[in-house]
């Protein structure tokens, strides 16, 4: 007669296919760790936040807003003009770039500083400036024009975000001076903020509000 099977035997081979599945379960969630892993960084990509990107472009040397002048008032065809009676004024043309506002960055949710200025340039054109910019690099980060007002602290965080807005781009980088051109139909007016919004977030890295000069 054969021999019966060994009950060490038998449990041994009870055991194998135990512990394969149970190796199995930790390769598949070990997988999925690493899967998570690597799509948090590519979203929050943390290594920005060691990298400073430093831009210098060239910002316009502007003037004082050109005022009005006298005319000479020396064509010996009009009437006398008497001495205390003021001169007819032209208004001069400006020579050369003009500041029409500026204002200073403060923080929102990355410590931020800065100063941030609105130049028309003798041919109309107009850029916004960025000078001595200091903030946090991150992922998707706009210059905005903004409707909305700038507001201090944590409730200034968002706040861009439910109002108009112009785009002017991806900032060039988190720090130095940078120059961004303003499209010709923007009414400065309707947009007396400044705002470095990140756009894959919804939140504020700093605003300056923009007051005319």
């Amino acid at each position: 007669m054969p021999d019966a099977p060994d009950p060490v035997d038998r449990a041994t081979d009870a055991a194998a296919p135990r512990s394969g599945r149970r190796r199995v379960w930790w390769w598949v969630i070990g997988g999925v760790l690493v899967a998570g892993a690597v799509i948090a960084a590519l979203v929050f990509q943390p290594w920005l936040l060691f990298i400073d990107v430093r831009v210098d472009d060239a910002i316009p040397v502007t003037s004082p807003t050109a005022a009005a002048t006298p005319s000479a008032g020396d064509d010996s065809s009009s009437p006398p003009v008497a001495r205390d009676t003021p001169l007819p004024s032209t208004p001069a043309e400006p020579a050369g770039p003009v500041e029409l506002s500026s204002g200073s960055l403060i923080s929102h949710e990355h410590e931020t500083t800065g100063t941030v200025r609105v130049i028309q340039l003798p041919d109309g054109t107009r850029q916004l400036a960025i000078e001595d910019l200091q903030t946090t690099n991150g992922p998707d980060v706009h210059v905005w024009l903004s409707a909305g007002p700038v507001i201090e602290g944590f409730d200034g965080w968002f706040t861009a975000g439910g109002h108009p807005y112009v785009d002017l781009g991806m900032i060039k980088g988190n720090q130095g001076n940078q120059l961004y051109d303003i499209p010709v139909d923007v009414d400065l007016a309707a947009y007396p903020t400044v705002d470095l919004w990140c756009v894959q977030f919804s939140v504020s890295f700093g605003a300056a509000a923009l007051v005319p000069s």
